[in-house]
């Protein structure tokens, strides 16, 4: 049978027992969710190096130790960012409990993994899943399928051993593109989270399915004269040499302001940046591009790999390659998204000067994404802040982790959404609390039948719950409740004033509200 055709058929019986399982696992509570998660993030922290050197060999992209530092932290810290929220039943508690929170699942999330962070990606993408009571169907590149499937496997019988249904999580065995978008438009589908090119986001949004759409960045780190410049130079060889540079928010281009232009090259060549000259350029640049887009044989590679490919030589323990660049643009080949340990070098004159180039990297294939500046001085960093078409700016840190929320307090993510500028419904770090719908329980705050409800409301308030400051019992309050509408169960009544109407006053606690919700549902 055609390949295409298998494909088709099997996102269609998956996403169909995905649907199923999600409609047991919608009824677990909130114990019984947070006991799967916790197992799920253990199991895939434990499994962390395997699962490493299986999608290094597999995919050949960046170094095993890197990506056993992204899989712990997309299962250990993610899970620690997200075990406290709330994602089942009352979540929250407004206006004196005039508005009433409670969460309900998606559904089934087809989740669109890349080849460049395969395991880490889809451990991540399942434990921000089942955290709120989804199902997920996972799409893997095929450079990554068989590490992909492996990485879910993992999490998958250890939600399992932990009390999930079976059938929560599944990965394709033969993806295609024409699998891909029928899981995308199935419709057992309720959302679609996709990481990866800009195509595969543009697809996902017209798919027809509500999704979370991220792509690619093109990060630039500006060094502005005031920034400790030894640390600057430092964090930015590290950013894009981590797992050589696969993660869409590693370093790209490094823009320094021309005072201090000769010590952050010497700092540089200490921390092994090889400085390529003319001719090396121009090697390196046809290498990088193929038909104008950038060449993926070179993708996480090491520098001195990416070196003997071009053409060239340098030494065994070159970290980095590092060319000066003028103009940004498709003149300019290494001004673009690399995914390697490569990085144009600028030179400015003054942070006006560093911002405008910023800017330009940016829109040259970055907007939205993010950028790193590296200054001591707070008035430049928050014109940067206010001013570059980027929603991740992160301060003085490698921009590679400080983006994911490795080095900063962001959500610790491994999709990061590019807004509205860069084709994205989200601008934030994408986790658990954009998987949940939010239902709204609004009571009425302004009578529109003031001669009628307003006495019966205060006439029921004190017949039938008693005016000691206190709620009364569950008894009482359902009966006030059922007796006449405009009583809020959710509020506690204080000492009635003369007129008889209620005094509202602080919200009841969130244990007795799970009983009054348990009262209701029988």
């Amino acid at each position: 049978m055609d390949k295409d055709l298998i494909s088709i058929q099997e996102v269609r019986e998956l996403t169909a027992k995905a649907k199923e399982a999600q409609l047991e696992f919608k009824h677990y509570n909130q114990e019984q969710v947070d006991k799967i998660v916790k197992a799920m993030a253990e199991a895939g922290f434990n499994d962390a190096e395997r699962l490493a050197k299986m999608a290094h060999e597999e995919t050949g992209f960046g170094k095993w130790q890197d990506k056993k530092l992204k899989n712990e932290f997309g299962t250990r810290d993610v899970y620690e960012s997200i075990k406290n929220l709330k994602s089942v039943g009352v979540i929250d508690i407004l206006e004196d409990g005039a508005i009433v929170k409670i969460a309900e699942p998606m559904g089934v999330v087809a989740a669109l993994i890349p080849s460049t962070n395969p395991t880490s990606t889809v451990m991540f993408k399942a434990i921000i899943s089942l955290k709120c009571r989804n199902s997920m169907v996972a799409s893997p590149h095929p450079r990554a399928a068989k590490c992909t499937a492996e990485a879910l496997r993992v999490v998958r019988e250890a939600a399992e051993k932990a009390g999930a249904p079976k059938n929560l999580l599944f990965c394709l065995e033969n993806p295609t593109l024409a699998g891909t978008e029928e899981l995308m438009k199935n419709k057992n589908t309720a959302v679609i989270l996709a990481t990866g090119s800009n195509p595969m986001v543009k697809a996902a949004y017209s798919a027809g399915t509500p999704a979370y759409g991220v792509g690619s960045g093109n990060v630039p780190s500006f060094i502005e004269k005031t920034a400790n410049v030894d640390k600057a130079v430092r964090d930015i060889i590290t950013g894009t040499t981590f797992d050589n540079g696969t993660l869409c928010s590693s370093e790209q281009a490094m823009i320094v302001d021309k005072n201090i232009k000769q010590r952050a090259i010497e700092i540089a060549k200490k921390a092994k940046a090889y400085f390529v000259n003319k001719d090396e350029k121009i090697k390196l640049e046809k290498a990088v591009t193929k038909d104008g887009r950038i060449n993926a044989d070179i993708v996480g590679k090491p520098a001195t790999w990416i070196a003997d490919y071009s053409g060239f030589s340098v030494p065994e323990d070159t970290s980095v390659l590092i060319a000066e660049c003028e103009g940004v643009g498709r003149d300019e080949p290494l001004s673009m998204e690399k995914l390697s340990p490569i990085l144009a070098f600028y030179t400015v004159d003054g942070w006006l000067e560093g911002c405008h180039k910023c800017i330009d990297l940016l829109n040259f294939g970055g907007v939205g994404h993010t950028m790193s500046i590296h200054s001591n001085d707070k008035d430049v960093i928050m014109k940067f802040a206010l001013e570059k078409p980027a929603f991740r700016i992160v301060v003085n840190t490698p921009s590679s982790l400080g983006a994911v929320g490795f080095s900063t307090g962001l959500y610790p993510s491994m999709t990061l959404g590019v807004g509205t500028w860069g084709g994205s419904i989200i601008s934030e770090n994408v986790t658990a609390k954009h998987l949940m719908n939010v239902k709204t329980l609004a009571f009425e705050t302004r009578a529109l039948n003031e001669g009628n409800a307003l006495k019966s409301f205060g006439n029921k308030v004190d017949v039938n719950v008693p005016s000691k400051g206190y709620l009364g019992t569950i008894e009482e309050r359902l009966l006030a409740r059922a007796g006449n509408p405009s009583v809020n169960p959710f509020v506690k009544q204080t000492k009635p004033a003369k007129s008889g109407k209620p005094i509202y006053g602080s919200g009841i606690t969130e244990d007795e509200i799970e009983k009054i919700l348990k009262e209701f549902k029988s």
